[in-house]
C-alpha cells in the first residue's frame, strides 16, 4: 500500500490590482494556518508603463481599439501569465501541495453594464488582470474561486465558522512572522487562501465565481 502523503496542504491567495497582484501562500492545518510566503508579482510589464492601465489613453480617456491597444493587451497576457506560472511552479518545486487558489478582486460586474466611461475603463482593466490570473492558474492545474473584496470576510465567516471581527484579527496576526509589508491586499489574499484550504478539507469543488451581493454600476 502506498504511504499516505503527510505534507500539509497549501493554498495560494491572489489580490488582483491594476498591473500587479499580492500573493500569499498559506499552509494548514485549517484551524491555525501559517503564511509560508508573501510576495508581489507583476501582471504588467514595468518596462512598458502603459501596460499597467492598457485601456487608458490618458486620465479618464479610453484608448481606442487598434494596434497600440492590441500590443498592450498582448503584453499583459504575456507578462501576467509568466508571473503567475512562475510562482505556482516555484511553490510546487519546493514541495508544497497546492490545493487551490483564491482570487480577490474589486468587482465582478460586466464592464459593458457601466454607464460612466471612466469607471468602465477601470472595470475592463480589472476584468483583464483577473482573467489573466485565472487562466494562468488553470493552465498550471490549480483550481480557482473568485471573491469580491467587500464580500470576502462575510463569506469566510460563514465557511470557517468564525465571527468577522475574529477573522480580521486572525488575518492581521498571520502577518506577524512575515518580512516586509502586510497590508490590506496581503490580508485579503491570506483569507482567500484560507477559504481554499477549507474548501479542500470539505472535498468539494470550489465555485469559479462567487457573487454574494449584486454589483451596482
Amino acid at each position: 500500500m502506498a504511504q499516505r502523503d503527510s505534507r500539509p496542504r497549501s493554498a495560494i491567495g491572489f489580490t488582483v490590482k491594476s498591473g500587479w497582484a499580492a500573493v500569499v501562500l498559506l499552509e494548514g492545518p485549517l484551524p491555525s494556518p501559517r503564511v509560508v510566503d508573501s510576495r508581489r508579482i507583476e501582471l504588467s510589464d514595468p518596462a512598458v508603463p502603459e501596460s499597467r492601465q492598457p485601456y487608458h489613453a490618458d486620465f479618464g480617456t479610453p484608448r481606442a481599439a487598434g494596434p497600440e491597444l492590441s500590443r498592450l493587451l498582448r503584453t499583459v497576457h504575456r507578462m501576467g501569465t509568466r508571473s503567475v506560472t512562475a510562482v505556482i511552479r516555484h511553490y510546487a518545486a519546493v514541495g508544497h501541495e497546492v490545493v487551490g487558489a483564491g482570487v480577490v478582486v474589486g468587482s465582478l460586474i460586466d464592464p459593458e453594464r457601466i454607464g460612466n466611461a471612466h469607471i468602465r475603463i477601470h472595470a475592463r482593466e480589472g476584468q483583464l488582470f483577473r482573467q489573466v490570473v485565472e487562466d494562468a492558474a488553470a493552465a498550471g492545474g490549480v483550481r480557482c474561486s473568485v471573491w469580491r473584496q467587500r464580500d470576502l470576510y462575510g463569506v469566510a465567516a460563514d465557511m470557517l465558522k468564525r465571527s468577522e471581527p475574529s477573522l480580521v484579527a486572525a488575518a492581521t496576526s498571520l502577518g506577524k512572522a512575515v518580512a516586509g509589508g502586510w497590508r490590506t491586499e496581503q490580508k485579503a489574499a491570506a483569507v482567500a487562501a484560507w477559504l481554499m484550504l477549507a474548501d479542500s478539507f470539505r472535498s468539494a469543488r470550489p465555485r469559479r465565481r462567487v457573487r454574494e451581493k449584486p454589483d451596482v454600476a
